[in-house]
């Protein structure tokens, strides 16, 4: 049950998250406005989202297609949802006409279902590249390897903007231990960003969580996908 005590936990940590992200991006140089705050919404009520959206949260992160859709039916357009978990090619249909972004593209499969999908309701999706940086068996994404190119086949498909890319560092109590990922994230995004490559465009680093987010926005992220420090623990089945 959403309590009047949950709406307040919500807001005093959003405040402080703010303020944390403000801080780290004064230590890199950015500036605060040019980083999204993608709230990880996932086995959260609608109540706990209506909450962000009241603190003028606008985007919001789902791991899974069916639980996108369901916030979507209630809150329409209010926010901005973003795709961030790995999405099956065969779910893509019942996403594309509803997802502002999608964080997690890495194969080719999976591209093609994306041009199909959003040519035949015509629409243009921002994709972000998922990386593999730390090599874990149990993280998606492609090899660094492989990006460049990943990305020029990609940039073959009309209806697909690359506008950047993704990456999910191995969880650790000592960020500073997973700072080389988004080193080396950044890196990547740099040297693709020079070879001009027609429809695909840098602009965006999605990386960084809960745990790590300031090491990441520190080494260039603009785009931090934070859950837990907003809403709380999460609770399953």
């Amino acid at each position: 049950m959403f309590t009047s005590d949950d709406r307040i936990r919500i807001k005093d940590n959003l405040n402080t998250i703010k303020d944390r992200i403000a801080t780290a991006a004064k230590r890199s140089g950015q500036n605060v406005e040019d980083i999204m705050l993608v709230a990880v919404s996932k086995n959260f009520p609608v109540d706990a989202i209506e909450v962000a959206i009241e603190e003028k949260i606008m985007n919001f992160g789902e791991n899974r297609v069916q639980e996108l859709i369901q916030k979507y039916d209630i809150l329409s357009e209010r926010c901005k949802w973003h795709l961030i978990g790995s999405l099956q090619t065969n779910k893509v249909k019942y996403i594309i006409d509803k997802v502002h972004m999608i964080h997690s593209l890495d194969r080719l499969k999976l591209a093609e279902e994306i041009q199909k999908r959003a040519e035949s309701c015509n629409r243009v999706i921002d994709c972000l590249i998922q990386v593999n940086v730390s090599g874990e068996n149990t993280k998606a994404g492609i090899s660094p390897d492989e990006v460049y190119e990943f990305a020029k086949a990609v940039s073959q498909y009309p209806n697909i903007k690359v506008k950047g890319l993704m990456t999910i560092a191995p969880y650790t109590e000592h960020p500073e231990n997973v700072r080389y990922v988004f080193k080396q994230l950044k890196n990547i995004s740099v040297d693709i960003d020079q070879e001009n490559i027609d429809n695909i465009d840098m602009r965006y680093l999605s990386m960084g969580m809960s745990h790590d987010f300031e090491i990441a926005i520190e080494e260039g992220a603009n785009i931090v996908r934070i859950g837990s420090s907003i809403f709380g623990e999460r609770k399953y089945g």
